[in-house]
């Protein structure tokens, strides 16, 4: 049985792995509720299937489902199921990213921290997604940690030697933890995932629910290299934030004090909305898997320049660009809604 254990993970000598390190599989949810999706679900789930499929030529996915519906929806769109296992289980909405466990590793075995999750400074439902780690670590029969501090998956990126990049407006969002400093989120990230230096960038997206996730804006794509979104159009809202996030980045060193190569990544060149909302599309919300980097596309001017800057940047995964601009009318992209679980033994 899986038991939720006492003590820190760094006591253990556990740590949070980059995202390019080997996969055991990727966890994912499948898309429910039109409404949710603005009348979209069915364009949606097209566009979860091919994702899914994709994910799934390089290692094995692990699919929620919340209910029969979402399971013969999701049997019937991917087809072929080859590689990918599904679970049926209570969800709220499919950013697993987020409401899902951080994985943890260190030379013997892997395991995850549990989380508290509150819908991004209780916005919408969460109950539900709150409580799936409990069912993964049931499902993996994973001794796990668990903390009643509020984290998103997609409010951090690390660069796997001990230094990661996140954003003040999220982090330090009185709707999450009211009561933490940073110096108080840097003792927590270090005792429960091995960062030793946190970057704090300021702002994200204009339109971001999530307050301002790391992951939409800026990513490591090596320990040394980190691609920054950023715009040339002064008229746009976004020009400023980037540029400011781009300005704190020249000057940030990495836990040894080395500074970074930085790479511009263009930000898609046309607006996006939903109902009267901007949609916070960017080319950063790619998720690194075992030989591949799937990267969102929205039928943009910019995404051949996107695609190209990322494959110079991933000589040895094949870069591939999937359709999102159905999936970002939900407000996020690929690694929102995956979570990557790490090659090596299972904890128990």
């Amino acid at each position: 049985m899986s038991n939720s254990v006492k003590g820190l993970p760094i006591e253990h000598e556990f740590g949070m792995p980059a995202e390019w390190s080997l996969h055991a599989a990727t966890w994912t949810c499948w898309p429910f509720d039109d409404e949710m999706w603005f009348g979209y679900l069915n364009n949606v789930r097209d566009e979860f299937a091919e994702l899914v499929k994709t994910v799934a030529k390089f290692e094995p996915v692990h699919l929620i489902v919340r209910d029969k519906e979402a399971k013969e929806s999701a049997i019937r769109k991917i087809n072929n199921l080859n590689n990918v296992t599904i679970h049926e289980i209570p969800l709220d909405d499919v950013w697993f990213r987020d409401n899902g466990p951080i994985f943890v590793k260190n030379s013997e075995s892997v395991s995850f921290v549990k989380w508290e999750f509150n819908s991004w400074g209780q916005k919408f439902n969460w109950q539900l997604d709150n409580l799936v780690p409990f069912q993964l670590a049931n499902i993996l029969n994973l001794n796990f940690f668990q903390t009643e501090i509020v984290m998103e998956g997609g409010s951090l990126d690390v660069n796997g030697k001990g230094t990661a990049l996140t954003t003040k407006q999220c982090l330090l969002s009185k709707m999450r933890n009211p009561n933490l400093t940073e110096k108080d989120i840097e003792v927590y990230l270090k005792n429960y995932l091995g960062i030793d230096k946190l970057i704090w960038l300021e702002n994200g997206l204009e339109g971001d629910h999530t307050d301002g996730h790391i992951d939409t804006i800026v990513r490591f794509v090596d320990e040394k290299t980190i691609v920054y979104s950023i715009t040339d159009d002064k008229a746009d809202p976004n020009y400023k934030t980037m540029l400011h996030n781009f300005e704190i980045l020249q000057t940030a060193t990495d836990k040894f004090g080395n500074h970074f190569n930085l790479i511009p990544l263009v930000l898609p060149k046309n607006r996006m909305e939903i109902e009267g909302k901007r949609l916070p599309c960017t080319y950063a919300n790619f998720y690194i898997g075992n030989e591949f980097v799937v990267v969102p596309t929205y039928q943009d001017p910019n995404d051949s320049i996107a695609l190209k800057t990322l494959e110079k940047l991933f000589p040895n995964r094949k870069v591939i660009g999937l359709s999102s601009k159905n999936i970002i009318k939900g407000g996020g992209s690929f690694h929102c809604v995956t979570q990557q679980q790490p090659s090596g033994k299972l904890w128990r």
